[in-house]
């Protein structure tokens, strides 16, 4: 496909979601972006973009991982592609001309495609009610972490930008706040993880096969993505 963005960079979270992509692109051949592990949340991923020199200006930049759905129109396995993210009331954009190629790449392949409005939070949003009340009062379609921060800081440097995700939670169901596991650094602490989880049996059963479909699915779309369209 020639009017196909040449990506230079992808930007997964850490863990779970950045072996899933590797897993995708471990049998395309030829070029190959350069996948980078970033931090969980908001702070800590603007410290690291803040001290890496990782991008350069000009440059095409997928942001990938799995996000919450805020939305009965999405539900666990869902692909979305972000048109923007807001937060605390500001609102960055996605690039409209590299997020149009990938939407119209992809739309192609795969018909559960979404193009969505996203919220970043600076904690996790666990609770079903608060979700539903976040979609309703904000038209916000889904959650994050990092979308907002990744987007003011790549769209002040020139950098064009798209966010690809996979949602792994809906909002008909509570999940396990998880927000104390999340170490200042963005990494994971694994103890107050594991408690997090043991505290809500139920709630952590079904996040963790939300979670194992959507990264199934992540690991799925970016090697259609990457073998279907000028990077063999």
């Amino acid at each position: 496909m020639s009017n196909f963005p040449l990506i230079n960079t992808i930007l997964v979270p850490q863990g779970a979601e950045y072996k899933a992509v590797c897993r995708g692109l471990s049998g395309v051949t030829g070029f190959i972006p350069t996948v980078v592990a970033i931090p969980v949340g908001m702070k800590p991923l603007l410290k690291y973009l803040q001290q890496s020199q990782l991008i350069a200006p000009k440059s095409r930049v997928l942001i990938m991982g799995i996000c919450g759905s805020l939305s009965d129109r999405h539900t666990v396995g869902d692909i979305v592609l972000y048109q923007d993210c807001i937060y605390q009331g500001k609102l960055q954009e996605c690039d409209r001309t590299f997020t149009a190629q990938l939407h119209s790449a992809l739309s192609t392949q795969h018909s559960a495609l979404n193009l969505v409005k996203s919220l970043t939070s600076d904690r996790v949003i666990w609770s079903a009610a608060e979700k539903r009340h976040l979609g309703e009062t904000l038209a916000a379609d889904v959650v994050d972490m990092e979308g907002f921060t990744a987007l003011e800081f790549f769209n002040a440097a020139g950098v064009d930008v798209a966010i690809l995700r996979v949602v792994s939670d809906d909002c008909q169901h509570n999940i396990p706040d998880l927000t104390p596991a999340i170490n200042s650094d963005g990494s994971l602490n694994p103890f107050p993880l594991a408690m997090g989880m043991l505290q809500q049996p139920v709630a952590a059963a079904r996040l963790v096969r939300g979670s194992l479909t959507a990264l199934k699915v992540l690991e799925q779309v970016t090697n259609l993505l990457f073998s279907g369209y000028g990077y063999k």
